[in-house]
């Protein structure tokens, strides 16, 4: 028995391609949008956050031998915690790692602090498209009144949202990923003068909001990802089929 960690749209690849080969496994969200996209997938979905002991707890329950790590790039918590019930359960884990590509001319960081101090250093409209989780914390160091954020389209991130104190007009509720037009199209839509991102890799539209900023010549902050040591990477959903299935020939 597999058990995929997910909430990605690779997460859907990955499962997808284990139904295909017959495999019988489990996939795990945490949002109630990820549950009704996995739903779409398999049966088996199981949504909320685990901690060590209660993955723990699943695997020795369900019989898993495998976990497959498809959470977000910036999930390190989900992912150190994975690893360690592996550890304690003798259960292989995979980690399915979306390519780093960092582009040339954009301004990289390792915390929301330093995020935040790069931002502060330009005049106009900061532009924050890393999402509503960490929002409580950007907001203690940006200047909240030259806010613009870009978030998910659903009641409990609008809810954060306004519990920050944020304004309707500071405020993007819209789905990505977007194209670089789109993203040009907001960016000058709310007269922004610099963004900030994280390196999320292709599937997140990252290079597409890079892209962005460059042809508007507005400089673009970028969170890295903190670096893991995975005991096992794939980069692509179909390695990650042919690792789960090593004994078996894949279906053609």
């Amino acid at each position: 028995m597999i058990l995929v960690l997910g909430g990605t749209s690779d997460s859907l690849k990955i499962a997808e391609g284990l139904q295909q080969q017959g495999m019988e496994f489990y996939l795990s969200v945490v949002s109630d949008y990820g549950a009704k996209l996995a739903i779409e997938v398999t049966q088996q979905v199981i949504q909320g956050r685990m901690n060590v002991e209660e993955l723990v707890g699943f695997l020795k329950e369900k019989q898993i031998q495998l976990v497959i790590d498809a959470t977000h790039p910036f999930a390190v918590e989900v992912s150190k915690n994975a690893m360690k019930a592996c550890q304690q359960t003798a259960c292989d884990y995979l980690r399915f790692e979306r390519p780093s590509e960092m582009p040339e001319d954009v301004i990289t960081v390792e915390t929301i602090e330093a995020a935040c101090q790069a931002a502060t250093q330009y005049d106009g409209k900061i532009y924050l498209t890393t999402g509503s989780k960490t929002l409580p914390q950007f907001i203690q160091y940006l200047p909240k009144e030259q806010l613009i954020v870009r978030v998910l389209p659903m009641a409990e991130v609008l809810h954060i949202c306004e519990a920050c104190g944020l304004q309707a007009d500071q405020i993007e509720a819209i789905k990505g990923p977007f194209s670089e037009e789109m993203n040009q199209a907001l960016l000058t839509h709310n007269q922004a003068a610099v963004m900030i991102t994280k390196e999320s890799g292709q599937a997140g539209g990252f290079m597409e909001k890079v892209a962005a900023c460059q042809k508007l010549g507005i400089p673009c902050i970028v969170m890295t990802r903190e670096k893991l040591e995975y005991p096992q990477i794939a980069a692509t959903a179909e390695e990650v089929i042919q690792l789960a299935l090593p004994k078996k020939e894949l279906k053609i």
